[in-house]
């Protein structure tokens, strides 16, 4: 199921400095969630597996049975909408493992999203935005859903917005980061550069987007909070998670952010 993959000089100077020990593998196929018993085959390159659970009274009794099952005892890395390159802290030291799909990412973009990978291992963050909300998910769900909020969103368009503002989150604390790649490891920068770059465009048109009903309210809310690492000018309302106030106080915010946003929708 994994291999080791032999990293260039810059990113093994980023892992020294970041995630020590962090090995990083490629996996013989994409996926969603990996198969628990090709999960414990990560305990072949680490000293230990950490299986982590969490309680259910966090959940919303209709959540997705993704959830239920990343907190219950089955050994669970990875979850959908995770991307190409994934990490778990549930092994000491913990794990960075590129998907199939790395083989047709540019190498740069690919070695950004290992680079990514490191930084976020090094600033300490959760893996999954299930322990990041913790029991504040069922208020964001609530948020969302409630029975004065306009709209048919669903248990899987509260995961989409959750995993969303866990992204921003995410950005917040980890591009100065990026930005200060410059003088150290430029061809890493350009790639963060680029990157922002191509979501420029999508990112201006959003609101006119929106406002036509060409996007959904999660779709849009992924897109924008991806620009987050990316130090990009974020559309209303979507601007209001680009705050120091964000990345102090997490799950709190994120929760009175959906709160009111969804207040607005429901006045507009």
């Amino acid at each position: 199921m994994f291999s080791r993959r032999e990293l260039p000089a810059d990113l093994e100077a980023i892992r020294s400095t970041h995630a020590p020990d962090t090995p990083v593998l490629d996996a013989e196929s994409d996926f969603e969630t990996i198969p628990p018993a090709a999960a414990e085959d990560l305990g072949l390159f680490v000293d230990r597996l950490e299986p982590a659970t969490y309680p259910t009274e966090w959940l919303p009794a209709d959540a997705p049975a993704v959830l239920e099952r990343y907190c219950g005892s089955t050994f669970t890395v990875g979850a959908p909408g995770d991307g190409t390159v994934v990490w778990t802290a549930q092994t000491d030291p913990p794990t960075v493992i590129c998907k199939r799909r790395a083989e047709t990412t540019p190498d740069e973009f690919l070695s950004f999203l290992i680079a990514g990978a490191f930084v976020e291992i090094g600033a300490d963050v959760p893996e999954h935005f299930l322990p990041f909300f913790g029991d504040r998910y069922r208020d964001l769900d609530a948020a969302i859903r409630g029975p004065d909020v306009p709209g048919d969103l669903t248990p899987v368009d509260v995961y989409q917005v959750a995993n969303a503002l866990f992204d921003a989150w995410i950005g917040l604390r980890t591009r100065e980061t990026f930005a200060d790649w410059t003088s150290d490891h430029d061809r890493l920068h350009d790639a963060w550069v680029d990157a922002g770059k191509r979501l420029t465009d999508r990112l201006e048109a959003l609101p006119s987007r929106m406002a036509r009903g060409e996007v959904t309210f999660p779709d849009a809310t992924e897109y924008a909070c991806s620009a987050v690492r990316h130090d990009l000018d974020l559309p209303t309302p979507f601007s209001a998670l680009d705050t120091a106030a964000y990345a102090d106080h997490g799950a709190d915010y994120a929760v009175r952010w959906a709160e009111k946003t969804f207040a607005a929708l429901e006045t507009s």
